[in-house]
């Protein structure tokens, strides 16, 4: 068993904010990262809505000088360490990771929110070979093709336009007749001529020989099937928490989110959660942020409390 004060787990805005804020507070802490790189706000090409960058910076750097920052306060990082169960051992949370067991009085989890699937025929198979859930990651391998983005929120116009500056045509599918994505975005996409609308359109299946080649389209509201020739699809209809690890140990609404007061602290003393696994109207990067440095104090404070009895 390693023992600690403060264990953060997850290592994207809110989780690199929480460990900066409590390595500054000499809480001997230590954060655990499935996988590095990871996380949505290091996939982000360019970020333009976080205070400080008024010329955008992308995912990754800022990623980047958030570890930095932290690392320089002794904030400890243990990468390729997944999380599988959290238990509560007496006054300690213990995180379980494989074969390893970590211990601490105070728990942080940042662990935020995985890709939706469609759940379609043909979406496995060609996952990694066609249908991909990052266009930032993946779009340079469509150079010069006609894509396909499935979504209408921030995320999917937000793909459709940087996937303009390397495929032929990018064809935006979305099941309404209306994007959902803030404002500036939707004038920037539909006033640009390499993107074509197909609205009240879903994707029935994903077809290829080796990698995709075409989609099976329906329209929602006459039901008739058309195929659409692609070379990829990118799929942006929102995410779901990661939280299989503390699955019914602190209270969730119905999607999974956990629940917190204003203070992020969960319906289990000493545990806290900050960022995209939490239940809040916003996910953005700059309210993980917000979220981390609350998560933080409010850990400092239990921990302090605890020491006082």
């Amino acid at each position: 068993m390693e023992d600690y004060q403060v264990i953060i787990i997850g290592a994207g805005p809110a989780g690199l904010t929480a460990g900066l804020y409590t390595a500054r507070a000499h809480l001997q802490t230590v954060l655990l990262e499935a996988m590095i790189p990871s996380g949505q706000a290091y996939m982000t090409e360019s970020i333009e809505n976080y205070p400080g960058f008024p010329e955008g910076i992308s995912g990754r750097e800022l990623i980047e000088r958030f570890t930095q920052q932290a690392k320089k306060f002794g904030l400890e990082i243990l990468q390729f360490t997944k999380a599988e169960r959290v238990e509560l051992e007496g006054g300690k949370r213990v995180v379980i990771a494989g074969e390893k067991r970590f211990s601490a009085s105070a728990l942080i989890i940042a662990s935020g929110a995985q890709a939706n699937k469609l759940g379609v025929s043909g979406e496995e198979e060609f996952a990694g070979r066609g249908v991909s859930y990052c266009a930032t990651c993946d779009g340079a391998f469509f150079k010069d093709q006609e894509v396909a983005v499935v979504g209408g929120g921030d995320a999917a116009v937000e793909d459709a336009l940087y996937l303009t500056r390397i495929a032929r045509k990018v064809f935006l599918i979305h099941r309404r007749d209306r994007l959902r994505a803030q404002k500036i975005l939707q004038s920037r996409a539909l006033g640009d001529p390499k993107i074509e609308f197909l609205w009240d359109t879903v994707v029935r299946e994903i077809r290829g020989e080796g990698a995709v080649k075409e989609l099976v389209l329906e329209n929602v509201k006459d039901s008739t099937q058309k195929e659409l020739a692609v070379g990829g699809v990118f799929i942006a209809i929102g995410q779901k928490p990661n939280v299989d690890f503390i699955r019914g140990l602190v209270e969730m609404d119905e999607q999974g989110y956990i629940i917190t007061d204003q203070n992020c602290a969960t319906s289990v003393a000493g545990i806290f959660a900050a960022g995209d696994v939490r239940k809040k109207a916003l996910r953005q990067i700059a309210t993980a942020v917000g979220d981390g440095a609350l998560a933080a104090s409010a850990a400092e404070r239990y921990i302090e409390g605890q020491e006082m009895k």
